[in-house]
């Protein structure tokens, strides 16, 4: 039997381990820091690259972060299945800090690189659309006012960004990357999509 209890416990494991995820991405640049010789000027511009995968990957997990947040707001209950989502979701979150060193550190092959940092960012994406698809599936973990209103077309829409940025970062290194912004269109481009269904239905 599940609890309101192990339901808040999940929520906050979950939300911890994206705090911490989020946090290491900066300490390859503090450890950076403390070695600055030639002034910081001349520190950012020699590691703007770096200060740019930074910033992306946390824009990245920080939209991750805010659907899954959304996403279980309209949650009051778990079961197995959602919960071995979750963790799938979380270990791509876990993991996002490594290849986001590697492109920062341009140490390795550049094609897989960029695979690897993109791939992660897909199982993210794929792992959120599972754990909508469960809840859709199982009204039972839904909220009562939640009801009949949950959809997959966001978490489709962002998956969907995913795979052709992967598509992308493989056929193009370097490129990949800016498709990412994509994600960051993908609400407006929701919106558009249910406009025209309504209208359509009307």
């Amino acid at each position: 039997m599940h609890t309101e209890r192990g339901f808040t416990r999940l929520v906050s494991f979950s939300d911890g381990v994206v705090a911490i995820a989020i946090t290491l991405l900066i300490l390859p640049l503090v450890d950076s820091a403390s070695e600055i010789s030639a002034g910081v000027a001349t520190f950012l511009t020699d590691n703007a690259f770096q200060l740019f995968v930074f910033v992306l990957s946390f824009a990245v997990i920080g939209r991750f972060w805010l659907t899954h947040h959304a996403m279980y707001e309209n949650a009051i209950d778990y079961n197995k299945s959602l919960m071995r989502a979750n963790l799938l979701w979380l270990l791509s979150i876990v993991f996002l800090p490594f290849p986001t060193e590697l492109l920062a550190s341009g140490d390795g092959d550049e094609r897989l690189t960029y695979a690897l940092y993109v791939g992660t960012m897909t199982l993210t994406s794929v792992a959120a659309l599972l754990q909508q698809w469960i809840l859709v599936r199982n009204p039972q973990l839904q909220a009562p006012e939640a009801r009949g209103t949950l959809r997959l077309l966001p978490y489709l829409m962002i998956t969907v960004i995913m795979v052709v940025a992967l598509a992308a970062a493989v056929a193009f290194p370097g490129f990949g990357l800016y498709a990412l912004l994509l994600l960051f269109v993908a609400t407006p481009a929701e919106r558009v999509i249910e406009r025209l269904r309504r209208r359509h239905r009307a």
